[in-house]
Order: structure tokens, then C-alpha cells, then sequence
């Protein structure tokens, strides 16, 4: 093994992405119906690889996780401020719940084993993954009455109990928040995270990047002219219900396209390539000749254009109403196919107001999309960039903020690199939905910052601590690894129970993230989310997530007080 340690000591990456691999490859096992996941299955690995030896420094892991809490809040800001308010006290009281839990529990091991205050506060920061406890029972610890070699001895045993407790502190919480959870819930994460989305989406269809419905909304058909011969194209139109436009887009006339407008008169076998909503050509069919096959007539090509609504003139008024002032030939072709607000998919009726900023999906031809966007406001344009100034401001934002230290007496509380992450995120994605036409990040490029910045994190602990913790619990027994265990399952249970039977949470997905927030637990979180495949969790891991961040925090001194 000594070459393998001369190779980590030279390259620490290699064992960095050695660890990512073989976690990921790990974490596609099942037994039954438990499966590790990709990031715990980091974690196993990396405290595998550490036995032999690797020095990597915090840099690269404050980096990772940086990156993936950051997207993360960007994901989910939108959602996040728009679901603050009365329905936010449950996550508050679930907070509290494991907190007091755990600070009850820590008192009854440290009574039952006779722990000092230096293990039992280094217990607390490993398996609550609190790290941050660390900072706060060391500066208590400093104040207590004590011969300075005491109070070095009791600042070493902090370290020991969170190097032995972290590793089974995030992987026991895993387990719970994604196994056990729904199974006491007897629900599904991904089905209730698909119903809560459902409901987020108002009843639109939600469909991935590669589906479409089978019964698509906006259709094209073609028919012979045959009965309507000698009617104009504007007559022909009219004959569709308002409600259900159809429009002519294209006209084959002995084997030649030829040029439509409203005045053009219709020939008995004109080919017609109607274009509009599917209830409105399936009832203007019943005028029309017989439909044929799409290669004997026109062929068209329409497009999907996503528009900013800031045109005052179309603000704040209903669609039935900016149907009506329009001039016919300004709307002619064009087609709403949604509305949404900020994250909300709103019903598309007549009765649908548009407001400021609202971002409406468009289909028609090239033409008719442009003339329309003209109107209306700016283009939402996808593009495969990333917009690297506004996000790597966001990161360095949420950095600083983690650097500000607020103090209640004696006790120092600070978000850290990780809550100052997570709100920044959340500012910076709650603002670009209010202006979408700043920080463009691709899903593709979201979803890498989240997956290997979380599993680059998890790694990263564990090839610093996992070798110390192996060490220790080989010269002190396994008692103290035991202690952590107990400390990490009996509060997230006790608040599992509670939050499901008292605080009734139904969804398992928002109850999962509710959970593990409580317990700052980000791999624990990561999982969830990939178990739920959309951001549903991530609103009430928000809340809890930083409502954790101060009340364990707390924990450091109150432990040294009363172990």
C-alpha cells in the first residue's frame, strides 16, 4: 500500500475521483429494496480509500459543496419565497422537535457513559454532521474553569467523537430520510413529488424534455377545399369557433404552392394545410372535402417561442380581451400554449390576466412569431450557455455572507459557507425568474454542480476523517461510535413520528426534505432529491436546513454546560 500512498500524496485527486467512481458504481446495488445512492456510496469508498493514507485539503471541499448548495438554491428560490408565510410554522416546529430531541438525548449518553464535555460536544457535531458545534463547544470548552492541559485534552476529544460519529452521522440519515420515511409513511418519494409538482403545475401536463402527448393541442390537418370552394380564405376561418381558431397556413393548387391571403378565393381541389386548436379543426372538418395524407400536399414548419410579456399595452388585461383589440391579420397564426408566472403554470382561457413579466409560450410560423414577439415584449432564447458572471457573483455573495458572524452574548452564529450558499442561491434564483433574461444556467449544467458537488463533498469528509475514525475506534473500543449512533437515529426518529403524526405531513417528498434540513444533512438531501427527480423537497429543506444551522449550532455551549 505504500506505493498507493506515494501516489495520493503526490495527486490527492486521483483518490478524490477514484472515490466518486467507485461510490457511484457502489451505489447502483440493491438489496431488496434499499440501495445505497451515489453519495453515500462515496462516503463508503472514500473512508476505504483513507486507510491508506490521503492529505486533501478543506479548499476543494468548501468549493464542492459551495457549488452544489448554491445550485440548489437557485433551483428552488423561486419556490422557496413564494411558499413563506403561516405554512412555513410547521418546518419551524419540526426544527425545534429535533434540536430539543437531540440536545435530550446527548444528556442522557453523557450521564449514562460518563462522557466529558469534549466527547459528548464532538458526538453532537459528527453525528447531528453539525460541524459547526465544533467551533462553538471549543470556545466554551476555552471558558471553562480548567488547567489549560484539561482544556487542550477536552479540545482533542472533539475532534475524536465528530471524526468517529460523522461517517455513520450522514449515512445513517440517509437511510432514514429515504428508506425508512417512506416506509412509515407507506408512500412513495418520487410519486408524492410528482403529485406535489401536479398540483404546483395547476392541472398542465407535466411532461420530460423527451415526451409529448399523444393528443397534442395545436395540430395540423390537411383537406380538400371540396365544399368551401369558392369561399375566401377569411370566410373559411371565420367558420371556427373564436374559442378554437384555426387559421390557413398553406394552400396546394395543381401540384403548386401558391401564396394565401385573406382575400384569396378557394378552388374545389385546393389542397389545404389548416393549422389551429384540435377541437376547432375537428369541427370545422364537417365543412370541408376529405383529408388526405400529408405527402401529396404543403408541408410547413412551425415554431415554439417562449415570450417576456412587458408591453404595457398588453398588462394586466385578460386573453379574451387582447384577442378582441387585436386587428384579426395582427393576431392571425398565433397560438398561446402556456402562461406561466414565476414558477407557476397558469390555466390558459380566456379569463387568464396577463401581468408583468410573465413568460407566454407562443406557436406559430416564423413570421407570426416574430410579429407577435415585436408586440409583446423580449424572446426568451435557450441557450447552451451558461451566464458564468451572474452565477460566479451569486457563489461569491453567498461566501461572504457566510463569513458574517452575528453574537448572543458568548455564542457566535453564522450561516457558514453553506448557508450563505444556500442563500444566495435562493436571492439570485428568486430574482432571475423575476428577469429572466439575466443568469441563464442550462438544466444539464445545474444538474452537474449539483451532482458532483454534493458527491465530491461527501468524498472529500471522508478521505480526511475516515482513517482517524477507524484509528479510534480500534484504540477506544467501539463505544463511542455506538453513543453516535444512538445519538443520530433517536432524534431524526423521535421528529419523524412527530412531524408525521402530529404535524401531518402527508407528502413524503416535502416531509423528506423537511426532515433532513432539520439535521443540516446534505448528502442525506442530495439523495432525496434524486429519489423525487424535481426540486419538491427543496422548499422545506430550505427553511429547515436554516433554521438548523442556528438551533444546532446552539447546541456546542449548551452541551459543555450541561454534560
Amino acid at each position: 500500500m505504500a506505493w498507493l500512498h506515494e501516489l495520493f500524496s503526490l495527486s490527492p485527486e486521483i483518490a478524490l475521483f477514484l472515490a466518486l467512481a467507485g461510490g457511484t458504481w457502489l451505489g447502483r446495488f440493491k438489496l431488496g429494496a434499499f440501495q445505497l445512492g451515489g453519495v453515500a456510496g462515496a462516503l463508503v469508498v472514500a473512508v476505504l480509500i483513507s486507510q491508506v493514507g490521503v492529505t486533501i485539503g478543506d479548499g476543494i471541499k468548501n468549493v464542492l459543496f459551495a457549488l452544489f448548495i448554491y445550485a440548489v438554491g437557485f433551483d428552488s428560490g423561486p419556490k422557496f419565497f413564494s411558499s413563506l408565510g403561516r405554512q412555513t410554522l410547521r418546518e419551524v416546529a419540526l426544527s425545534l422537535v429535533l434540536a430539543v430531541s437531540a440536545l435530550l438525548t446527548l444528556f442522557i449518553m453523557a450521564k449514562l457513559f460518563s462522557l466529558d464535555q469534549g466527547t459528548a460536544a464532538g458526538i453532537a457535531a459528527g453525528a447531528l454532521t453539525q460541524s459547526a458545534i465544533i467551533g462553538t463547544a471549543g470556545a466554551a470548552i476555552a471558558k471553562l474553569d480548567l488547567a489549560p492541559a484539561q482544556i487542550q485534552q477536552m479540545q482533542g476529544n472533539v475532534a475524536v467523537g465528530y471524526a468517529v460519529t460523522y461517517i455513520f452521522g450522514s449515512l445513517g440519515t440517509i437511510i432514514i430520510c429515504v428508506n425508512i420515511l417512506p416506509k412509515i409513511m407507506r408512500r412513495s418519494i418520487r410519486e408524492d413529488a410528482m403529485k406535489a409538482e401536479l398540483d404546483l403545475l395547476k392541472g398542465a401536463p407535466l411532461l420530460a424534455a423527451d415526451q409529448t402527448p399523444a393528443l397534442p393541442d395545436i395540430v395540423g390537418r390537411l383537406y380538400e377545399a371540396g365544399p368551401v370552394k369558392n369561399k375566401r380564405v377569411a370566410e373559411l376561418e371565420a367558420l371556427a369557433s373564436p374559442q378554437f381558431p384555426v387559421t390557413l397556413e398553406r394552400l396546394k393548387r395543381g401540384g403548386e404552392e401558391i401564396h394565401v391571403t385573406a382575400d384569396l378565393q378557394l378552388m374545389e381541389n385546393d389542397i389545404l394545410l389548416l393549422v389551429g386548436r384540435r377541437e376547432g379543426i375537428v369541427a370545422l372538418a364537417q365543412y370541408l372535402g376529405k383529408e388526405i395524407l400529408t405527402e401529396h400536399g404543403p408541408s410547413m414548419v412551425m415554431k415554439t417561442s417562449e415570450v417576456l410579456m412587458v408591453n404595457p399595452a398588453f398588462i394586466n388585461k385578460r386573453l379574451v380581451d387582447l384577442r378582441n383589440q387585436m386587428a384579426a391579420d395582427i393576431r392571425h397564426g398565433i397560438y398561446v400554449i402556456s402562461v406561466k408566472r414565476g414558477e407557476n403554470i397558469l390555466p390558459v382561457s380566456d379569463e387568464t390576466v396577463i401581468k408583468h413579466n410573465d413568460v407566454v409560450t407562443l406557436f406559430g410560423s416564423e413570421q407570426d412569431i416574430q410579429r407577435a414577439i415585436s408586440l409583446a415584449g423580449a424572446s426568451l432564447v435557450k441557450s447552451i450557455k451558461t451566464d458564468l458572471l451572474f452565477h460566479c457573483l451569486g457563489i461569491a455573495v453567498g461566501l461572504l455572507i457566510g463569513l458574517l458572524i452575528v453574537r448572543i452574548g458568548s455564542v457566535p452564529l453564522t450561516l457558514g459557507s453553506g448557508g450563505g450558499a444556500l442563500l444566495s442561491g435562493l436571492l439570485f434564483g428568486w430574482y432571475q425568474s423575476r428577469k429572466p433574461l439575466s443568469g441563464n444556467i442550462p438544466r444539464g449544467a445545474s444538474a452537474i454542480l449539483r451532482d458532483l458537488g454534493l458527491a465530491g463533498f461527501v468524498a472529500v469528509v471522508g478521505l480526511q476523517s475516515g482513517l482517524q475514525a477507524v484509528e479510534t475506534i480500534r484504540s477506544s473500543g467501539i463505544s463511542i461510535f455506538l453513543i453516535g449512533v444512538v445519538v443520530t437515529v433517536v432524534p431524526l426518529m423521535i421528529t419523524l413520528l412527530i412531524g408525521r403524526y402530529l404535524l401531518r405531513y402527508n407528502n413524503a417528498a416535502i416531509f423528506a426534505g423537511a426532515l433532513s434540513g432539520t439535521r443540516s444533512a446534505n448528502p442525506a438531501f442530495g439523495e432525496v432529491l434524486n429519489k423525487a427527480g424535481n426540486a419538491i423537497p427543496t422548499a422545506s429543506f430550505a427553511v429547515t436546513y436554516g433554521l438548523a444551522n442556528v438551533f444546532l449550532t446552539l447546541l456546542g455551549p449548551l452541551i459543555v454546560a450541561i454534560a
